[in-house]
């Protein structure tokens, strides 16, 4: 996850954890009520299945997530399903005014997506995550 308010956010994912081009997009995640203010569609879409129209007076809130095109693959986050991925980009809303965060899946070009604590820890020390949250743990690289 990342900040989206951040319009270089992208290239940086890419070059330091995706490996990967740079045109090709990032998703939002977004607290389930605010979607209709953010996307032109207002649905729900909990697994990132669904491309939405970013809201044209919105692109320049979140660009990190905003598609050459102008839309984004939304994933839709209730309390009831996700209430800890919820109560996180609910903070961020808090501290920021967006109830944006960019999402990614987790895992390096090549390589499948993260399945354990393991898998998780080997990726987030072997590329440019800066923190990795499992559950009510957070862990962090020293500098």
């Amino acid at each position: 996850m990342a900040d989206p308010r951040q319009r270089d956010v992208k290239d940086r994912i890419n070059k330091t954890v995706k490996f990967r081009e740079e045109f090709r997009p990032f998703a939002p995640s977004i607290l389930r009520e605010f979607a209709g203010r953010y996307f032109r569609q207002d649905a729900d879409s909990p697994f990132m299945t669904f491309t939405f129209d970013v809201l044209p007076e919105r692109r320049e809130d979140i660009p990190g997530i905003v598609h050459v095109d102008g839309s984004a693959r939304v994933q839709t986050v209730s309390r009831a399903d996700e209430p800890l991925y919820y109560e996180l980009i609910e903070h961020f809303y808090r501290l920021t005014g967006v109830p944006v965060v960019l999402n990614t899946s987790f895992n390096l070009a090549g390589e499948p997506i993260v399945c354990s604590p393991n898998d998780a820890l080997r990726t987030t020390f072997t590329s440019g995550v800066d923190a990795l949250v499992i559950g009510h743990y957070l862990v962090t690289k020293r500098r």
